[in-house]
């Protein structure tokens, strides 16, 4: 399963006109090459720019927007407007293109040669005023873009950049994403309830559902020397108890673990499934609830959500392309437990089992307790604290009429004591602005409680990405005033019912 950015590129794509000349274009194209070039040695935008021929036409615009869409490397397509470039000749290929668009507002030079300018220069260096012809005419037609303003030497352009980049790739994983439910939903649960047709009407996601059985014919048949080889790279990569290891009382118990990590690597790859769910009320012939398993696979870069949430399987999945090569991690992960003081209030967030370590640098614990739920043995996991450091924490949720994403920025921290009897892996973290405010905000936008939490994205990733999905996106940050936020609640209702009869 691909988690890199290998093979993708985004189309670097720059317009003029026939009007300047020979000599004029080649300069166009020459420094058009350069600003691709520049961008594409940005170690922050993470896939290839391909710098394509200056387009001067309506048929040479709408040819390479075509183009664009049906293949399948590119995500996304960066434009600029070296000259003035008359927008009615971008009509027909805006209306066509089917990939994320990027509107870059730069110029070739950074500084202006004072000294030396003459009507020459003006004529080849005029984005200033071809960018807002194009600008224009994007807005005229209602076309969903970002806009990126400043010279590509520009650290912060190309941060913006890059992150958009991500964004796109996120959403080329959501349009090919295919998700394996294991069993139903949780029973009477209302937010990991869906509409499944409508997410792949706008997400692109493939979400069916397979018998838990299914996937234990693929566990009882894992050779057993394929689980002998899994066992000791889990006694090299973690801290495994004594009780689990080879000759312990319950390494038995560590196996079975093996072979549902083995027979769902099967199955999920066979399928070409990049995201999976679970139900503890559903396991089937399954002797364990599935932890150490899934906790490696969201390391691999698999989507999960427990309960059958798939919704958040999806959400973990296209989280998990966006991070990808950043430090800090991504996980599946959920609101437990608050700390109300005395000192500063907090979130304990775990889950029953399944926490990616992506989220430690730390060696985890690999340990075998009861569960209290579920009706099976009792299940392996690793155990660790999350490192500290800023992310977000975001969930997503079926409003009937719409989907909206709800983004918490957050500051995970270490525990005020040590967790000695917490047999999970877990993350303690200060919501921003506050406690009280975050959970009061959450509530009132309904946000689930299941979430993604990452440490490695910025939340303009996120919103880059809500825009190419064109789903809602709230965002609870230091900024956030309870009372605006219920009136941004209001005009997003508005919004959203108005744009439904558009």
């Amino acid at each position: 399963m691909r988690t890199s950015f290998d093979g993708l590129e985004v189309w670097f794509v720059t317009g003029s006109q026939a009007l300047y000349g020979e000599d004029t274009l080649r300069q166009v194209a020459d420094q058009s090459r350069e600003i691709a070039e520049a961008l594409g040695r940005d170690p922050q935008v993470p896939v290839r720019v391909a710098w394509k021929p200056v387009v001067t036409t309506s048929d040479a615009i709408r040819r390479v927007c075509l183009d664009a869409t049906t293949d399948d490397a590119c995500i996304g397509v960066v434009t600029w407007m070296h000259t003035f470039s008359p927008a009615k000749m971008w009509i027909a290929g805006l209306d066509a293109l089917r990939k994320p668009l990027l509107h870059l507002h730069t110029q070739a030079n950074q500084s202006l040669p004072w000294s030396e300018i003459d009507m020459d220069f003006m004529n080849l260096n005029q984005a200033a005023h071809g960018d807002r012809e194009f600008g224009h005419l994007q807005t005229r037609m209602r076309i969903d873009r970002k806009t990126v303003a400043g010279h590509v030497s520009d650290p912060e352009v190309g941060r913006r950049v890059g992150g958009w980049v991500r964004a796109a790739a996120g959403w080329q994983a959501s349009r090919t994403l295919r998700l394996a439910r294991f069993g139903d939903n949780m029973r009477n649960v209302a937010v990991t309830e869906a509409d499944k047709v409508e997410a792949e009407i706008r997400f692109g996601m493939s979400v069916n559902t397979w018998g838990v059985n299914d996937l234990v014919e693929r566990v009882d048949a894992v050779d057993e020397t394929a689980v002998d080889d899994l066992v000791a790279e889990y006694e090299q990569t973690y801290d495994v108890v004594p009780a689990l290891r080879t000759g312990g009382e319950r390494a038995d118990a560590l196996r079975y673990a093996g072979r549902i990590e083995l027979g769902l690597r099967s199955f999920l790859t066979e399928g070409g499934f990049t995201a999976f769910t679970t139900n503890f009320e559903d396991l089937g012939g399954l002797r364990q609830l599935p932890g150490l398993a899934v906790q490696r696979l969201m390391a691999d870069g698999y989507g999960f959500g427990g309960e059958g949430d798939w919704k958040t399987a999806a959400l973990l999945r296209i989280t998990k392309v966006m991070a990808g090569g950043l430090p800090g991690g991504t996980s599946f992960m959920e609101d437990y437990t608050y700390h109300l003081g005395p000192g500063p209030q907090r979130v304990l967030g775990a889950h029953m089992l399944e926490v990616c370590p992506s989220l430690t640098t730390a060696r985890p614990s690999c340990e075998v307790h009861p569960l209290g739920i579920g009706d099976r043995e009792d299940p392996v996991r690793l155990v660790f604290t999350a490192d500290p450091g800023p992310g977000f924490v975001v969930g997503l949720l079926d409003l009937g009429d719409r989907f909206r994403l709800v983004a918490n920025e957050v500051d995970v921290v270490a525990p005020d004591a040590p967790l000695p009897r917490l047999p999970v892996a877990h993350a303690v973290w200060e919501p921003r602005p506050s406690l009280a405010t975050s959970a009061e905000s959450w509530l009132l936008a309904g946000g689930p409680h299941h979430t993604v939490l990452t440490q490695a994205l910025r939340t303009e990733v996120l919103q880059d990405f809500a825009d190419i999905a064109g789903a809602e996106l709230l965002v609870i940050d230091a900024d956030t005033d309870a009372r605006a936020f219920r009136q941004e609640l209001r005009w997003n209702a508005a919004y959203h019912r108005l744009a439904q009869r558009l």
